[in-house]
């Protein structure tokens, strides 16, 4: 199947790789899936996650296999199936799903937020929910599963400690990231470092009727100087929102940072084209504060 980017940019759309576990239908954005092949043997890894298949080596590279079925507390998995190799956080790894049954292309404004009475936002494994035709597609969160099996892999938040004692840095910063759990920690790791003037949102359409409330009142530089966007977020994506600052005269001069777990080569152009000053993956929160600290002038360690 081929799953090549075709979006342009900004447009605030994404594909969506649509694949089933059992009777239940997922999601994945696209842009993080490199190829589709079918069930391969693995190699058990002693002592690993339960989650963990094994390990194997197609075209001689070695990924990681995850049984996502029990990642979704669904029981494990049998031989066959599909392996959908991904690729976000700079990591290589294969989920095993039952079958996969095509592409959708939507706009992030048509993604419902998952229910907190079905869903506990920041616990679970769901960043939205897509209704097609008569059923519900749920895109997860694969940071959060990946996450969660070897939390050493997410936000590598040691390295901030470096920056720990700094005098306060007032320069405000609005930040937009769905993930309540990456949210939160992305305002700790930036107080950690002297930032103390943080405004956070929950996606770039919040982020954007903000910027344009300061806009209209007169008031944009005592609220935001620098913009940190995720790229996936339901309503608006970090593309359409650095997108519409930088066409707009008033508001291009906002340094805009996008910080996602899917930084790859075509992504990094398409950033670079839409003019976003900073483009870093997740992992390294740490080089997030030091490009931070670089854009702003920030010279006080």
């Amino acid at each position: 199947m081929d799953t090549k980017i075709l979006l342009e940019n900004g447009t605030n759309e994404l594909e969506v790789l649509e694949f089933r576990i059992g009777n239940r239908h997922y999601g994945i954005n696209v842009a993080k899936v490199r190829e589709i092949i079918t069930y391969q043997e693995v190699t058990p890894v002693p002592h690993a996650h339960p989650s963990i298949e094994g390990i194997f080596m197609p075209r001689g590279v070695m990924i990681t296999a995850i049984d996502l079925r029990n990642c979704l507390q669904m029981g494990e998995s049998r031989p066959g199936g599909l392996f959908i190799i991904t690729n976000f956080n700079s990591l290589d790894l294969a989920f095993h799903v039952d079958a996969v049954l095509g592409i959708h292309r939507v706009s992030w404004a048509d993604i419902m937020k998952p229910s907190a009475t079905a869903v506990n936002i920041e616990d679970g494994v769901s960043t939205g929910i897509i209704k097609k035709d008569d059923k519900l597609i749920i895109i997860l969160d694969f940071e959060k599963i990946v996450s969660d099996i070897n939390p050493e892999i997410g936000l590598k938040m040691t390295d901030v400690q470096a920056f720990n004692g700094r005098a306060r840095i007032d320069v405000p910063i609005l930040i937009a990231e769905d993930s309540a759990l990456l949210n939160k920690l992305i305002v700790q790791s930036l107080e950690t470092a002297g930032y103390t003037n943080l405004t956070h949102t929950e996606n770039g359409q919040q982020a954007w009727d903000l910027i344009n409330e300061w806009k209209q009142a007169g008031t944009l530089d005592k609220h935001v100087q620098c913009v940190i966007t995720d790229i996936e977020m339901p309503q608006m994506d970090g593309h359409r929102l650095t997108k519409l600052i930088k066409e707009d005269e008033q508001l291009k001069k906002l340094i805009v940072v996008i910080f996602s777990s899917m930084i790859n080569e075509d992504l990094r152009r398409k950033g670079e084209q839409l003019g976003a000053d900073a483009q870093l993956t997740k992992p390294e929160i740490g080089s997030l504060v030091s490009a931070v600290d670089g854009l702003l002038g920030v010279t006080e360690k």
